[in-house]
């Protein structure tokens, strides 16, 4: 556009050239899925950490933190938000001359930035929660292993979340894209690349669900000053990989 200026230039990877463009489309991506995703976060701090206490006080009271059953939750909820964003705006950004690599690029903004509001939320949760136990002199024991060991240490806290989500994110991306491009049978065969990024995040941060089993077996979290790293550039390769997909797909006619 004749307003692109060349430091709007500058800022962005090569062939993205109009930042305010780049802008409309994350902003198109954030209100299209404004309501799926603000919903959960209602329904979780509802359900979990409201519902939750309740039914612990009703049960022989509350021994531990309510809030840390929901951990596996944003992983997977995220995994659908990435299924969800190339069959919900793939084919309408790019019928509105969006290039493939700005999509890819706003995507990878999006993916972010929903992961870095997603983990926030979660730091915060505990936060509360820990000063509501506080106060009613409640244990505030943790159920699941993670990178912190007590909720004080809110670094560790949005970093564990934030690369979790981010990875699964990713993997979820990179699913929406196989399958809405090659079908169902060849997006099945290649789960073992889309998994890539989330079994990446496992293995190399050891945390949650998985981390007792993994421990079991006698493997060993890597430092975590290459463990957060690696978890970085995976996802980004992941997004990479996506935009590579992406490049000799056309946009699909509606239906009917």
């Amino acid at each position: 556009m004749s307003g692109t200026t060349v430091s709007d230039r500058a800022t962005l990877p090569r062939g993205v050239t109009d930042l305010r463009r780049l802008k409309h489309v994350v902003n198109a991506m954030t209100q299209g899925l404004r309501q799926m995703l603000v919903g959960y976060w209602v329904v979780m701090l509802v359900a979990l950490l409201g519902v939750g206490i309740v039914i612990a006080l009703l049960t022989g009271g509350v021994k531990a933190s309510v809030w840390d059953y929901g951990t596996q939750s944003p992983k997977y909820f995220s995994m659908a938000i990435g299924i969800t964003l190339t069959p919900a705006f793939f084919t309408l950004l790019i019928a509105q001359g969006v290039t493939r690599r700005m999509y890819s690029v706003a995507s990878g903004i999006y993916l972010t930035g929903t992961a870095a509001a997603t983990a926030l939320l979660w730091l915060l949760a505990y936060q509360a929660e820990h000063a509501l136990y506080a106060a009613q002199g409640w244990p505030d024991k943790l159920t699941n292993p993670h990178l912190f060991t007590n909720t004080s240490q809110g670094g560790l806290i949005f970093a564990e979340f934030f690369l979790m989500i981010l990875a699964h994110e990713v993997t979820g991306w990179l699913l929406g894209i196989t399958f809405f491009r090659l079908g169902f049978w060849r997006g099945v065969l290649l789960l073992p690349v889309s998994l890539v990024p989330a079994v990446a995040a496992e293995l190399l941060l050891v945390a949650q669900w998985l981390a007792d089993l993994l421990r079991n077996t006698g493997y060993q979290r890597p430092p975590l000053a290459i463990a957060i790293p690696s978890v970085l550039i995976v996802s980004a390769l992941g997004v990479y990989t996506g935009y590579r997909l992406l490049l000799p797909l056309a946009p699909k006619p509606a239906k009917g």
